[in-house]
């Protein structure tokens, strides 16, 4: 156990290919881990004489965003952290009672917690910046819950990045570069973060927090649905099936690693509308179940993002292989929009983006049908014409409204140096006056050890 500082971060995530289709064990998605992070600072003492566990945990940059939670020593109690003010915070307290039940540690703790937000996380009005180190925190006047969201993924990267940090004070040995304890972290995690929810979502969200950019194939819902419920068992119980499950069970996921190809971006606009995500899986899930058509519509998404991972793998290994010739396929791109890049017969090299474009289309397109079949707003109509805008502009090379599509958020792959081309252009277009591009790029690592001083003057 450590008494001195720790700190670490887990990415924000975007789906960018495998929406709906994430949720079955049948299918690949493509998830891209992006630069704003949430962030964990830890420091603690442990103690004999100590007669309860305390975790405190702080987000300052929240009004009233403080959370106490105790752990009391009296035999077989259950391992459930209650917060000491009757706070809710749902993901905060699951994920310290499944930390603390899975390390049953032998002796009690007082842990400080404090938790930082980078700001592409939450809308940006009313805010105040504030300065440690190398980096800017933005400090909002509202309480956390009445803040909106921009559909990054918060509470996976909380969930994640708590997991880690008391995790990491137990376990002084503990290692982010570690597979097999990135594993583990992942697996605590996904507990954490499903009996927050009160379901069991697909998981690409706290996949990505904590293995980073990847292609993503879910664990199986059985491993935590067939838990045995807290209130039915012993304390010792409780830590033994978490033991178990968390570092015996082969989750059998798919997290491989990917990368955006060389010079290609990834850019997102928060729409600031909002869409409620299990409205919309609830929906689309009714409607597969009822709908024979249903099974062609996702052979169709699936065959389409298989295309689109394959392009961006085609892409990255020629821009290894060929350089030079790959320099001028991206001078192309910042010069042509995807229109032109299609009718495009004589120019060398198209093929993968030409794939990519297409694939993108045919995803876009079957989106479009669900949304009709279904009455889930995937690819809303206000959504489908900003699209079609963004891909009229040079150096855009693909747009969609990632992960359960609706109102959020749109996601654009665009030629680095056509950035500030397409940001300028949008300034004066009015199909664009709700959206706001985010100050976020992919940043393909999961979850990390970070300095101390990017945080201790805000401590």
């Amino acid at each position: 156990m450590s008494d001195s500082y720790k700190a670490f971060s887990a990415p924000g995530k975007a789906l960018i290919a495998g929406g709906y289709l994430v949720l079955d064990r049948a299918y690949n998605s493509y998830v891209v881990a992006l630069s704003s992070r949430m962030h964990a600072v830890i420091k603690g003492k442990s103690s004999s004489d100590l007669q309860t566990t305390i975790v405190k945990i702080s987000s300052p940059q929240f009004a009233n965003g403080e959370w106490e939670y105790e752990l009391k020593s009296d035999g077989e109690q259950k391992f459930h952290a209650l917060e000491i003010n009757g706070k809710k915070n749902p993901f905060a307290e699951s994920a310290v009672s499944t930390v603390l039940a899975f390390v049953n540690p032998s002796i009690h703790s007082h842990l400080n917690i404090t938790i930082f937000s980078d700001s592409g996380y939450h809308s940006q009005d009313e805010t105040i910046q504030k300065q440690s180190g190398s980096k800017k925190y933005s400090y909002h006047q509202k309480e956390l819950t009445q803040v909106p969201k921009t559909g990054l993924g918060s509470s996976a990267g909380l969930v994640t990045v708590l997991t880690t940090a008391i995790y990491s004070y137990y376990n002084t040995d503990f290692d982010v570069k570690s597979k097999t304890q990135l594993q583990l972290i992942h697996n605590i995690a996904q507990v954490a973060h499903c009996q927050a929810q009160g379901k069991v979502g697909s998981g690409f969200d706290v996949a990505a927090a904590t293995f980073g950019s990847i292609v993503y194939k879910r664990f199986d819902p059985s491993l935590i649905n067939n838990l045995k419920p807290q209130s039915d068992i012993t304390k010792s119980q409780h830590h033994e099936q978490l033991v178990k499950l968390v570092k015996f069970h082969d989750w059998d996921i798919k997290n491989d690693k990917v990368a955006l190809p060389k010079g290609i971006k990834l850019i997102m606009g928060d729409i600031k509308g909002g869409s409620n995500t299990p409205k919309l899986v609830s929906k689309v899930l009714q409607w597969r179940q009822s709908d024979p058509e249903s099974a062609q519509v996702y052979h169709e998404l699936d065959s389409s993002n298989m295309k689109y991972v394959e392009s961006l793998d085609k892409l990255n290994k020629f821009s290894e292989t060929n350089p030079d010739e790959y320099e001028n396929l991206i001078n192309f791109i910042i010069n042509n929009n995807t229109t032109e890049i299609l009718n495009d017969q004589s120019t060398p090299n198209l093929e993968p983006i030409k794939e990519l474009i297409n694939a993108t289309n045919i995803i876009r397109s079957n989106f479009r049908s669900i949304t009709s079949r279904s009455g889930a707003e995937i690819e809303p109509e206000p959504q489908t014409k900003l699209l079609d805008e963004c891909s009229q502009i040079k150096g855009v090379i693909s747009g969609v409204v990632p992960g359960a599509g609706g109102y959020d958020a749109i996601s654009l792959l665009v030629a680095e140096e056509s950035i500030d081309n397409l940001i300028g252009s949008t300034k004066t277009n009015p199909i664009f006056q709700n959206v706001s591009w985010l100050d976020l790029h992919e940043q393909s690592d999961g979850i990390q050890q970070e300095p101390v001083e990017n945080y201790i003057e805000l401590l």
